[in-house]
């Protein structure tokens, strides 16, 4: 059996790691613009060594790199539309003419070249001004100026666009609260209240964008989407399994909201053992109801936990320190622990507690690419660790379709050669397509086929039997 007919292959982008153009056309700062460092501290400002101001030059190159993904033969191309170009504080009465023109060029290009447009409407790039002025997702006067963005989206790409996610990676808020909340306090000043109070509004906000979406186009189908964090038990000790269960609980209070419609069985006990109340509203409580179409997440690696920290060897993942590392995987050059059927394991735990269709919505392996002559006048780059990654996990992904799992498609994540999230750097590649562009700002920004390219290519042109016949 073969991947679904309508299977959507393709990859996934975020405009904060590749657009670049971060003060033109009227564009004002985001999140990112003060990150120079990825996971590190902010600056007051931009900063000359924050390579995401530059990023790939997206925004000038977006006909080059769209045509490339036609090239690869992409059904869909999952790209984020930057919240501070339509609204540069997020509080301008109306939208920015010049950013919303943009995006629709860039959907012009999709349609040239048949590539269905699945847009984040929220990944890491909360304008600027809402962090400072608001602290970001703690105040609830944020779900007003959210779903005013999303109305503007929603009707100006209405019938462009079908399928849409309202924020990536929710549950990161947990980790990261500035990058993905925009709370603009000291991670270790902020009280768990306030944090939990920020996701309350999220959890809300992306609730009400799935009703107007629905309201404004009955054809819009609107995800939610989580980091799609795998852990097991690193013994069998009871105490490592409900450890495990408590981490997935993590996962699961983000979820049960945006799928099922209500906070989980478990958030009592855990907001009386923190000590916290938030502020719930009945209002709230049925614009919860307003549950997501479907699931992405993304998917790059798992872990283990324990309950005894003497225990195991610490994972070198800059994502997961707290965590362990699996004996029996290998390991990416950053830490990541590589686990192709912990995607199948992942597709089936969520299927299995939801019911909804899943979406792979990231899912590649960042290394350290080398540039050479590819014998007929160009370069290329000789990546056939990428192929083997990708290959397994597309392997485990149809496991679980056989298993009966709905998985609706798979984007690769940095199908072009984008600045690392977590550390801003470009070292740390996962395109098929290499960016001629280094950490110091160096280089031509000319765009060259990896070996990865026409090998996913081929697996999009057959539909995965390239792959599975092997």
């Amino acid at each position: 059996m073969a991947f679904p007919k309508d299977f959507l292959w393709g990859g996934a982008t975020a405009a904060n790691q590749c657009e670049g153009a971060y003060d033109e056309d009227g564009k004002g700062l985001s999140i990112q613009d003060v990150l120079p460092h990825g996971f590190g501290p902010r600056t007051k400002g931009p900063t000359s060594d924050n390579l995401k101001l530059k990023g790939i030059d997206h925004y000038h190159r977006y006909k080059e790199d769209i045509a490339l993904f036609g090239e690869m033969g992409f059904k869909v191309y999952r790209f984020s539309v930057a919240w501070s170009r339509i609204f540069p504080t997020g509080e301008e009465c109306e939208p920015n003419e010049a950013g919303l023109k943009f995006y629709e060029s860039v959907l012009d290009e999709c349609e040239k070249y048949g590539i269905e447009p699945l847009v984040t409407i929220s990944h890491y790039e909360t304008p600027l001004a809402l962090a400072e002025k608001y602290n970001g997702w703690i105040d609830r006067r944020m779900i007003d100026l959210y779903l005013k963005y999303c109305k503007v989206l929603f009707e100006r790409f209405k019938g462009r666009v079908k399928y849409w996610i309202t924020f990536n990676e929710i549950n990161s808020l947990l980790r990261q609260p500035f990058m993905s909340g925009a709370i603009n306090i000291p991670k270790d000043q902020l009280s768990t209240k306030d944090l939990y109070q920020a996701m309350h509004h999220e959890l809300v906000a992306s609730a009400l964008a799935v009703k107007l979406g629905h309201e404004i186009d009955p054809e819009n189908r609107i995800g939610c989407m989580v980091v799609g964090i795998t852990i097991y038990p690193l013994t069998p000790n009871p105490d490592d399994i409900l450890k495990v269960m408590d981490l997935d609980n993590d996962l699961y209070f983000f979820l049960d909201i945006q799928c099922r419609g209500a906070y989980p069985y478990f958030a009592k006990r855990r907001f009386e053992e923190m000590g916290i109340s938030i502020d719930i509203t009945q209002e709230d409580r049925r614009a919860l109801r307003n549950t997501a179409d479907f699931i992405a997440f993304s998917y790059y690696s798992s872990n283990c936990a324990t309950a005894d920290p003497s225990l195991g060897e610490p994972s070198r993942s800059n994502m997961t320190p707290e965590l362990r590392k699996n004996p029996y995987s290998s390991v990416s050059e950053w830490g990541w622990q590589i686990d192709p059927k912990g995607l199948r394991y992942t597709l089936n735990r969520l299927y299995a507690r939801y019911q909804l269709p899943l979406f792979v919505a990231e899912n590649g392996l960042g290394a350290k690419d080398h540039l050479i002559e590819d014998g007929k006048g160009s370069y290329t780059v000789n990546d056939d660790y990428r192929i083997a990654y990708m290959k397994e996990h597309i392997i485990q992904m149809h496991e679980a379709i056989l298993d009966g799992v709905d998985v609706m498609g798979y984007t690769a994540w940095g199908c072009i050669d984008l600045i690392s999230c977590s550390t801003a750097e470009i070292e740390k590649r996962y395109g098929m397509i290499y960016v001629d562009l280094n950490s110091d700002g160096s280089g031509t920004m000319n765009r060259y086929k990896k070996k990865s390219f026409e090998w996913y290519r081929e697996v999009i042109e057959t539909n995965g039997a390239n792959v599975l016949n092997q």
